[in-house]
């Protein structure tokens, strides 16, 4: 039921109101602050990057209580540069519709969540609640006030990697080029990388990992949880030389080889994940020199699971994350 239908019947039923729920209903994240341009603001000297439009159809997905009912909104988005068309959800926190804020760009995290990821994306969901802990984290000083963004990972039911794959959706293009396009068609951003970054768990561990690798101009930090470490996924069909162009250990010695840019990845693993333990230390010391920042939470008792992560982000990850992005600034 509608707010607008429950408020009518308020009179007559008052317990409709306790249950009203917006979901489904149009949602806008161009606040007034958005469209003022005082002064210089948003010029090329600026590191804020003002929304350019065009603005995108937005619907509510949930309401997130405890961080000022702020809204989580969904969008069905096509893709210019990939061809492909999906589902993208993201949330604002409070501090972004902060008359304090209006002149201020803000950092985005892309969450991807692991299995296949398709057709949803479970970080926006109300039983991990990481809007919720960011907002928190964020008034506490262990995290940034990041802008989350969460679009499904797969265009199917078959593991993409994150990748163009010949022949097939060019998923890679999808989440580094297009998602960041929609959300600075309809956001305040920050023009430069250290305003963007990537968390995944498993698969979308996987991706984010790779995806800062692959364009550390254009992104500087990721929390990759749990994480695959090498391009698998079948449609590849044993295309080595196309796998390995997304192969974040043939991305990291390239990056080392180049001498940067500086790039910080967070990696996490339960405590209980002993092969995935084993795949990531691996890679830390092979590849964690140089330009290649790393570092790992080993969270105790924890296992492959989307709360065991949250849960290690919290007892560290996020701080140190942040500390290597920007903030809200203008």
């Amino acid at each position: 039921m509608k707010c607008l239908l429950a408020a009518a019947a308020a009179l007559v039923c008052p317990v409709l109101v306790a249950g009203c729920s917006d979901e489904g209903d149009p949602v806008t994240f161009n606040a007034p602050a958005n469209t003022a341009r005082p002064g210089p603001m948003g010029g090329r000297s600026s590191p804020a990057q003002m929304p350019t439009g065009p603005d995108a159809s937005f619907t509510v997905q949930r309401t997130v209580d405890d961080a000022d009912s702020t809204k989580i909104g969904v969008t069905t988005y096509h893709g210019r540069k990939s061809g492909f068309t999906g589902r993208v959800w993201v949330w604002a926190p409070p501090q972004y519709f902060d008359p304090k804020y209006a002149t201020m760009g803000f950092p985005v995290l892309i969450a991807l969540p692991g299995g296949l990821g398709y057709p949803s994306n479970y970080w926006f969901g109300a039983d991990l609640r990481l809007q919720e802990k960011i907002y928190n984290w964020s008034r506490d000083g262990t995290s940034l006030p990041f802008i989350v963004v969460m679009p499904v990972l797969n265009p199917d039911r078959h593991y993409h990697d994150c990748s163009d794959i010949p022949g097939q959706q060019k998923m890679g293009t999808w989440l580094t080029q297009d998602v960041p396009d929609l959300v600075r068609q309809n956001f305040r951003t920050l023009r430069a990388r250290d305003g963007w970054g990537f968390m995944g768990s498993s698969s979308g561990g996987f991706c984010a990992l790779k995806s800062v690798l692959r364009y550390p101009q254009t992104f500087k930090a990721a929390v990759a949880s749990g994480p695959d470490i090498a391009p698998d996924s079948p449609l590849w069909h044993g295309n080595e030389a196309a796998m390995q162009a997304d192969d974040p250990r043939h991305l990291a010695d390239q990056l080392i080889r180049n001498g940067g840019p500086d790039v910080y990845l967070g990696f996490q693993v339960g405590s209980t994940e002993r092969y995935d333990m084993a795949k990531v230390k691996r890679f830390i010391a092979q590849y964690g020199v140089g330009p290649v920042h790393t570092r790992l939470q080993v969270i105790d008792g924890g296992r492959h699971t989307a709360r065991s992560y949250t849960k290690g982000m919290a007892e560290g990850t996020m701080q140190w994350i942040s500390e290597h992005m920007r903030g809200p600034s203008g």
